[in-house]
């Protein structure tokens, strides 16, 4: 018996150092500025990254115009871009008032973020109901309706809170994004499922079947994950203080949480789908438009 209250004892006390280790990081102005400054320059890092294959596939095919890819990877560049500079200035803009112009800088680039992945449901909901020779003239008018709602609701809740700050509707507004990333998640898990599955049913020998099987299945996993993470902590952050984060004190929990709902999903995306146009000349290209 005395040695389980020795054992409880010795955990209790590594319980606490961790704890103390924890909050000391927290509290220290040297390690938060070190954490937002790694996060800026992952940041940074993938915004160029973006913006190098945005460049690469314009020097590919220059004919074909904005097409769907060249938007989400510059989507992706300027998302990335302020968001690294949103990190390199974390100081001023906690010190910026109103406080609601705190949370445009820090929300509006997540808004932009679910808008980048959702033209890859689009693209993937175009690529399914062709294949099922159903007609998709109501998709992208239906993409531009949902996210005109979604900004819509957005501004006019911070418009609200520009004029009058309202702790509840703070709520409101994480609870809304958390709905918004939810729906996200669940596109990804519809149309990224339904297409794995169809293309689970061409035949064996199809040229590129197998690495398109794979690309599908490896994106749709990383975003549905990343997506869903997002919401489970956006529900945590509107109810529980120690999670917020929109402070400075809470370095580590941003490291943790961009790390795993944009930079690292942003990351492994940008690498799957790095494949480029074939050369003009070689053979006939189908832009993603």
């Amino acid at each position: 018996m005395e040695g389980y209250g020795v054992d409880a004892a010795a955990i209790a006390i590594e319980l606490k150092n961790a704890s103390n280790w924890w909050r000391g990081i927290n509290d220290s102005p040297i390690w938060q500025d070190r954490i937002f400054h790694i996060l800026a320059a992952l940041y940074g890092l993938v915004s160029a990254v973006a913006l190098v294959q945005l460049i690469r596939i314009q020097m590919r095919v220059p004919e074909y115009g904005w097409t769907t890819q060249k938007v989400f990877h510059f989507l992706n560049f300027l998302v990335n871009g302020v968001r690294s500079l949103v990190f390199v200035f974390r100081r001023n803009v906690q010190n910026l008032h109103p406080e609601i112009v705190q949370h445009i800088l820090l929300d509006m680039p997540s808004l932009t973020f679910f808008t980048t992945y959702a033209l890859l449901i689009l693209f993937w909901a175009e690529i399914y109901y062709q294949a099922r020779a159903v007609s998709t003239d109501g998709l992208r008018p239906t993409f531009f309706t949902i996210n005109a709602v979604v900004y819509t609701i957005q501004i006019a809740m911070w418009l609200v809170l520009w004029r009058k700050y309202i702790p509840v509707l703070v709520i409101l507004s994480k609870m809304f994004f958390a709905g918004v990333s939810l729906f996200a998640a669940l596109g990804f898990l519809l149309y990224g499922g339904r297409l794995f599955l169809m293309l689970q049913r061409f035949p064996v020998e199809s040229k590129g079947r197998r690495k398109k099987l794979q690309e599908v299945g490896y994106v749709t996993t990383i975003c549905f994950s990343c997506f869903l993470v997002r919401c489970i902590m956006m529900c945590f952050c509107a109810f529980d203080k120690a999670a917020d984060l929109d402070v400075l004190n809470h370095p580590i929990l941003n490291l943790i949480y961009y790390l795993l709902v944009e930079i690292l999903p942003s990351s492994l995306v940008l690498f799957i789908l790095r494949k480029l146009p074939p050369k003009r000349g070689i053979t006939q290209y189908h832009p993603i438009r």
